[in-house]
């Protein structure tokens, strides 16, 4: 055989979005405190359910890194994680704008790639003044209850991202 009629090795995997892997791990460490979860595969199906782009590799990375445990048939986290909360420090320097349109949407402009990792951040948060998010590529829409809420929730993205 020629050296040129190889066929070029297929490069490994490499995690592209820091932000996204943190979301991921936030997430994971969600379902396995709220859920009875003993197989990687349910995980990553769960995941995918939610939006977010999971491998089986990549979620054994993320349980290895979040120091989970099998206990009997189910993942526990290890004593001394803190309680859900989301983990905004990679993502800030994600965020670029924050606007309003309205008093129900608040819109906060992302780098290209990085609005769902903050969305899903954002989500799990579980802010009372949040009804919900709904993100594209480098935009966010936040939907609130009313102006009261809309404002409380800019202070909170304001006290975040700076913005």
């Amino acid at each position: 055989m020629h050296p040129s009629d190889r066929q070029p090795r297929p490069l490994p995997r490499v995690e592209a979005d820091a932000g996204a892997a943190s979301a991921r791990r936030t997430t994971l460490a969600r379902i396995i405190r709220e859920q009875r979860v003993g197989r990687q595969s349910e995980l990553v199906a769960m995941l995918h359910k939610l939006g977010m782009t999971a491998t089986q590799s990549s979620v054994s990375r993320d349980l290895r890194e979040l120091g989970v445990a099998k206990q009997g048939d189910r993942y526990v986290l290890p004593e001394g994680v803190p309680a859900a909360r989301s983990d905004f420090t990679g993502l800030r320097q994600f965020v670029n704008a924050r606007l309003t349109a309205g008093t129900n949407l608040t819109i906060l402009k992302t780098t290209v790639g990085a609005a769902q990792s903050v969305a899903v951040a954002i989500d799990s948060a579980q802010w009372p003044e949040v009804v919900g998010t709904l993100s594209g590529d480098d935009t966010i829409f936040i939907a609130t209850s009313g102006a009261r809420a809309q404002r409380r929730l800019g202070e909170r993205l304001r006290a975040i991202f700076g913005r």
